[in-house]
């Protein structure tokens, strides 16, 4: 009796313990800009625009699929727009008028450009697919759920309408439950290993996004010149501040690449400076700064011949 009482104790034991290890475990790995920090120092933030976050896969698209109101193109905007306003470096803008936004790019003229933003970020879900893995054994069985997503993106100059990085970025999420003698975790499929694999495509992209938009000078324009004041865009929320000083430049001539076709800005002349004396605007799309110019004379019938940018 005492050695069957024995074996009960043991075989219970053994059962509370891989019922312990039975619990679901995810498996992900640390993605990039999951611990982006916010700027050190002087830093003026880049206005950005997301046009559109679309799915490329066959994934969830059966007879009334709305491609306007994708639940994965929704689900991959957002993560990046979580992870972009982490970093410190972006005022992110809400734009609906996609096609608006498209047509302005095509366009590649500051002087029509209406976005509002510096750059424009279009990406969409390439790869979707999931899969059930299951091992049965002679007291144990596990089931591992796998998640693949792979994004795309491209960074798109507002200035110029030129695409400035494209890259796509890979990811993978899985649970594991284990069962022994019947005991332990039983589920069915996990809708938040969709959220994971997609963030963590999207966080090896992060911080060359960040690189990227972050390697030219930041530039804006003249707003008004005149006796009353003058003004250019771009205010508090950016990190500009009352004494701050940028290079005022005249625009270089275009110059179209043969081999391309494309229509080549070259680099513009410095002629003068302006000095921050007070900043303004209720949002990021409003707001402007009131400067004091000192330099050349500037042709005030053609304002959108100059641009002022970041001194580095």
């Amino acid at each position: 009796m005492k050695l069957k009482h024995i074996l009960i104790f043991s075989l219970a034991i053994l059962v509370g313990t891989q019922a312990a290890d039975a619990q679901r475990k995810t498996k992900l790995t640390e993605t990039v800009g999951s611990n982006i920090q916010a700027p050190e120092g002087k830093f003026i933030k880049r206005k950005v625009a997301i046009g559109r976050f679309s799915n490329e896969t066959t994934y969830a698209k059966g007879i009334f699929y709305d491609k306007e109101n994708d639940p994965m193109g929704k689900q991959a905007l957002d993560i990046l727009s979580s992870k972009l306003a982490a970093s410190g470096k972006f005022l992110l803008l809400e734009r609906n008028d996609i096609a608006s936004l498209l047509e302005e790019v095509k366009k590649g003229d500051s002087e029509l450009n209406t976005i509002g933003a510096d750059y424009m970020i279009i990406g969409s879900v390439t790869e979707f697919g999931r899969k059930n893995i299951g091992k049965s054994g002679i007291f144990t069985s596990t089931k591992t759920q796998t998640v693949e997503a792979a994004v795309a993106i491209r960074i798109v100059d507002v200035s110029n309408g030129l695409i400035i990085y494209s890259d796509e970025g890979k990811g993978q999420a899985e649970i594991t439950t284990k069962t022994t003698f019947g005991v332990g975790g039983k589920a069915g499929y996990d809708a938040t290993l969709s959220d994971k694999a997609i963030s963590e495509a999207i966080g090896q992209l992060v911080e060359n996004i960040i690189n990227k938009c972050s390697d030219k000078p930041w530039r804006t324009y003249f707003i008004n010149y005149d006796s009353d004041a003058i003004m250019i865009g771009g205010g508090s929320s950016q990190g500009i501040n009352t004494g701050d000083t940028f290079a005022v430049k005249v625009k270089g001539k275009k110059v179209k690449n043969p081999q391309t076709g494309v229509m080549i800005e070259l680099p513009g002349k410095q002629i003068g400076t302006v000095t921050v004396e007070a900043t303004a605007g209720e949002t990021p799309e409003t707001e402007f700064s009131v400067v004091n110019y000192q330099g050349e004379t500037i042709n005030t019938s053609k304002l959108t011949d100059y641009y002022i940018e970041e001194i580095k």
